[in-house]
């Protein structure tokens, strides 16, 4: 969601365009009744916060009908 850079009101994204990987054009519009402008902006990534790191490879889950059972010792 942005504001309408001309009147500030709440504008949508009516349809958007890949540049890059990190660089997406938005084509807003303004939803206020009385103003309806249409205009572009850019979302572009800037820096990571936490970046993941893959600790242990997990194995993939078992294929249909190849599940194990677990048994539990009742005490």
């Amino acid at each position: 969601m942005m504001r309408c850079p001309l009147c500030g009101h709440v504008a949508h994204t009516r349809s958007s365009f890949e540049h890059t990987t990190e660089t997406k054009e938005r084509y807003n519009q303004c939803q206020n009744i009385n103003c309806g402008s249409t205009f572009v902006s850019h979302e572009t990534f800037v820096r990571w916060v936490t970046k993941p790191t893959l600790l242990e490879f997990a194995p993939p889950h078992p294929a249909r009908g190849q599940q194990t059972v677990m048994c539990f010792d009742s005490p």
